[in-house]
């Protein structure tokens, strides 16, 4: 029985005493019963990993160099994350793939670097409106994970996987529970055709505005095991609701 995780993502928003007041709200009121992770900015792991010490709050980052060390000028390594407190890390959001131009490939290095450190990626999938329109939703899922499937089942079996699709993020639009447990499905046979063990183990998360008000519907399919939330993550009470919500399942 795989347990339910809500992972939010900051992306790049918050100030020291914003993210002081977002943790002290979160962490004094997080329900049991859901794995929780906030995965903060570079520059506040460190005052976060202080604030989440001895809560059951998880810390993750949004990236991570392919790169386990050397002289790679801006980028942060695996190690490095860890030696911070990191537990989870994303790799492959739509807006690395689409802004800094990363390819499923990178993607996947990524993953494999975050797994030799003992970290867990949470890998990032999903399509644009066009590609969706064009009914190619499916195939761009399965082309984004084929180089992550093919770094076997041993690590296959210990990451995450949040599908995402492009045009439902920050858009306010989301997608059907129907629509997104049709990925989902998809997803989950494509990890069944690694091992038995990946398709049972492995949470696929759905991303793509998030809200209170979805996350029921969302997290009560059978193949939706959390969710990935950005805009929402920033507000503790919408947060703790989405957390709440899937408690309820």
């Amino acid at each position: 029985m795989r347990s339910k995780l809500v992972a939010g993502n900051w992306k790049m928003h918050g100030r020291r005493d914003m993210a002081a007041a977002l943790l002290s709200a979160l962490t004094s009121r997080l329900p049991d019963g859901v794995d929780v992770a906030v995965c903060v900015p570079f520059p506040y792991l460190d005052q976060a990993r202080a604030a989440l010490a001895g809560t059951a709050l998880h810390l993750g980052a949004q990236d991570v160099s392919e790169c386990d060390d050397g002289a790679f000028t801006g980028e942060v390594s695996a190690g490095m994350l860890l030696d911070m407190g990191c537990r989870y890390v994303i790799v492959g959001h739509s807006e690395r793939r689409a802004r800094h131009g990363e390819s499923s490939r990178r993607v996947a290095d990524k993953a494999a670097s975050a797994l030799r450190a003992g970290l867990t990626p949470i890998v990032c999938v999903g399509e644009t409106q066009e590609q969706r329109l064009a009914g190619k939703t499916e195939a761009v899922v399965a082309e984004q994970l084929l180089p992550v499937l093919a770094l076997g089942a041993e690590r296959v079996e210990r990451l995450v996987i949040a599908y995402e699709p492009v045009w439902a993020i920050g858009t306010g639009l989301s997608a059907t529970v129907e629509e997104a447990v049709e990925v989902h499905v998809a997803i989950r046979k494509a990890l069944d055709g690694v091992s038995r063990a990946a398709a049972d183990r492995v949470q696929i998360l759905y991303g793509g505005s998030v809200k209170p008000e979805t996350a029921l519907a969302l997290f009560s399919a059978d193949d939706i095991d959390g969710g990935l939330v950005g805009g929402a993550a920033l507000d503790p009470e919408a947060f703790l609701a989405i957390c709440k919500a899937a408690v309820a399942v």
